[in-house]
């Protein structure tokens, strides 16, 4: 049995939790943020102010996705009373992060701007030049959006130039020595 899997989940007074079809609905009670998840190998119960995830069966796709449905539907819920962010800065000579609407303006070094368009269902904040907050009620969007805006300039291990996030650790090598 799955240790993850096998913990309800406590449901919040503010957020109702629905099951119907093999779908999850989470939503809360300004109605604003729904999410759905779709399940099929497991089964998910709303007992009390709790969730429940069970195993259909004990074949080896649904013990691998027991606690990943619990860990799923437990994200939807913070995400819904919560929301999730994440920060990432901008370092380096000259560059800058201007927001445009629903567009980020990135000057990272390119001879010009490189934009970024921001989808739905996600807000980003731009602090400053060099800072921006990625913030959502969905976790996987929030990181992939994220992962998006980083990968259009990585940090460079030589200088440390580039766009990581806050709480990341440059690896930094040493250049190459003379002699």
């Amino acid at each position: 049995m799955s240790r993850i899997g096998k913990q309800p989940i406590p449901i919040p007074d503010s957020v109702k939790v629905s099951v119907k079809d093999g779908v999850v609905t989470v939503s809360s009670s300004d109605g604003k943020k729904k999410l759905e998840q779709a399940t099929r190998l497991v089964e998910v119960k709303v007992e009390g102010n709790a969730v429940i995830v069970e195993r259909v069966d004990d074949s080896r796709d649904a013990r691998s996705s027991h606690g990943l449905y619990r860990t799923l539907i437990a994200n939807m819920i913070d995400g819904v009373v919560k929301g999730w962010e994440r920060k990432l800065s901008i370092e380096g000579a000259g560059y800058k992060v201007e927001q445009q609407g629903k567009k980020l303006m990135l000057t990272v070094g390119y001879t010009y701007p490189r934009e970024y368009n921001v989808p739905d269902g996600v807000e980003v904040k731009v602090e400053g030049n060099n800072s921006l907050t990625v913030s959502g009620s969905n976790k996987q969007l929030v990181g992939q959006v994220a992962a998006q805006i980083r990968s259009v300039r990585p940090p460079d291990p030589y200088r440390g130039k580039g766009i990581r996030y806050s709480d990341e650790q440059a690896v930094r090598k040493t250049a190459k020595g003379k002699g």
